[in-house]
């Protein structure tokens, strides 16, 4: 296949910047109770940077998207704080880095961990300011326990979401790592309606066209595609070429630069490698699913957006759209998340309605662990003291604002990689690093980690490597890393591996 270079829109690095504080967020006067605005949140499952405004795949169809980006900021260099559903969803509503807190696995329920079970989430605090909070779908991951925990965080559950309708067996031959059933996608005859993020859509319509008028909403809308399985109606699937046009450019060999250790991060999971995909002829099939799924999710949110603009609401209400990680189509030689790289991190991030300018694009490294402050701040509610991340408020007015703080992201403790504007720099649990510069090398092919020439730009990032960096919570099972640097053993749910084994291809 020939290869594409795919455009990355960066900047130069600006070290010596001074941070946004939160005092910052406080030098406009908060707006009345009565004139506070609503909030649409949009959430869309293990969507990358394949967004038409984002620039991720040349041939990506995403109309509703990029209209919302147009009439709003959208942020290109955004990222996720763990490359996975439940410790990046716990962060971004708690407001705390996995690292932190140290949930980092797709379990606990954090509300089951003694030191979060009173922490107030991102909903709780506009509930406390008079908000009425409606969720659906995939907001939290596997959701809130039962009846009681589930009215703690939002007033109103839709029973919405999940995959909707399947096919009466998987449409893919077995796949290596335990065939997991949801390791699956293609075409079968079914229709847009009898999915479960179409319902999602539909149920999030029907409150906002029942809305009372004398109070403010918070409605949280999750959207479960592009999740596997990546299961598309024929007229999203037809959207894109059955060529190799759609492939993501790839290199052979990307990994032999890189860390053994970074083959430890998605030791044993159910996503199949490059290597497989190609043997048995599917990964056009898969990159066309996920594309499909896409736009089909896209036209969800724009049903969303459409009924926010019908009911008289689009001007006073808020929106943020965001995904929860990235997701690779075979670049690094694997399908799936559960890495420190671009691909895994990078994710959609835009903000439109009161107090944003429209029509911006963002270049600032920014995080979902923003999110919290900036819409405390965008609605004049009471700042909180024990937020870490930083309100974007500053760059919704201005894009051009200078934020000198980089984003990171963890996976597991010990493993961090630092995004800045022009560099990613990732430092796994045994001490071994890799350097990349976005201007020349956006596909991240080049480990520039043991070049001297770059002594300085190592030493930059390493500062912003988390101080509190705490082991797993109790309970922690699935899909959590350890790391014992005087054995050199990497343990997977007791599986230990070491540096000597095979890596399972």
């Amino acid at each position: 296949m020939a290869m594409r270079t795919w455009i990355l829109f960066v900047a130069a690095w600006l070290p010596a910047c001074a941070w946004v504080s939160h005092a910052a967020a406080k030098e406009e006067a908060a707006p009345a109770a009565s004139k506070r605005p609503n909030v649409l949140f949009l959430a869309i499952d293990d969507q990358n940077d394949w967004i038409g405004c984002l620039g991720g795949h040349p041939l990506v169809k995403t109309p509703n998207i990029d209209k919302l980006a147009a009439r709003g900021t959208v942020f290109t260099n955004a990222h996720c704080q763990m490359t996975l559903c439940n410790p990046s969803r716990t962060s971004l509503m708690l407001g705390l880095r996995p690292s932190t807190s140290g949930v980092y696995g797709l379990s606990p329920w954090f509300r089951t961990v003694d030191a979060l079970a009173e922490r107030v989430a991102l909903p709780q605090h506009f509930k406390k300011h008079g908000y009425k909070t409606y969720t659906v779908g995939k907001i939290y991951h596997g959701g809130a326990g039962g009846p009681k925990l589930k009215a703690q965080e939002f007033d109103v559950w839709g029973d919405a979401g999940g995959v909707g309708v399947k096919p009466a067996a998987k449409l893919i031959p077995p796949t290596p790592m335990g065939n997991n059933p949801l390791m699956d996608w293609g075409v079968f005859p079914h229709n847009d309606e009898d999915k479960g993020d179409y319902q999602v859509a539909s149920w999030a319509i029907e409150k906002l066209e029942a809305m009372p008028k004398d109070e403010p909403f918070f409605l949280a809308a999750g959207f479960f595609l592009p999740h596997v399985p990546c299961y598309a109606t024929q007229k999203w699937f037809d959207l894109y070429p059955d060529d190799d046009s759609v492939l993501p450019p790839v290199l052979d060999g990307d990994r032999e630069d890189t860390p053994r250790f970074s083959w430890y991060l998605h030791w044993d999971l159910p996503e199949p490698r490059l290597k497989w995909v190609r043997e048995v002829n599917q990964w056009r099939n898969l990159v066309r699913s996920y594309l499909a799924c896409v736009s089909f999710t896209d036209a969800q949110v724009g049903r969303v957006l459409d009924a926010l603009k019908a009911t008289g609401h689009e001007d006073d209400t808020i929106v943020v759209l965001w995904g929860d990680h990235g997701w690779h189509l075979g670049e690094k030689a694997i399908t799936g998340k559960n890495t420190l790289w671009e691909r895994s991190t990078r994710v959609p991030l835009i903000f439109a309605g009161p107090g944003v300018r429209a029509g911006q694009k963002c270049v600032q490294p920014a995080e979902l662990l923003d999110m919290y402050p900036t819409l405390v701040e965008l609605a004049g509610l009471t700042p909180r003291t024990d937020l870490e991340g930083l309100s974007l408020g500053p760059q919704l007015r201005d894009a051009a604002t200078v934020r000198a703080r980089p984003a990171i992201t963890t996976h597991n403790q010990g493993n961090h990689t630092v995004r800045s504007l022009a560099w990613r720099y990732i430092h796994y649990a045994d001490g071994m690093e890799e350097l990349y510069d976005h201007r020349s090398d956006p596909n991240e092919w080049m480990n520039l980690a043991g070049d001297a020439k770059f002594a300085t730009e190592l030493a930059e990032h390493r500062k912003w490597l988390p101080k509190i960096d705490v082991a797993p919570v109790p309970g922690s099972k699935s899909r959590v890393l350890t790391y014992d640097p005087k054995t050199d053993e990497a343990v997977w749910e007791g599986k230990v591996v070491r540096r000597g084994d095979a890596i399972p291809e």
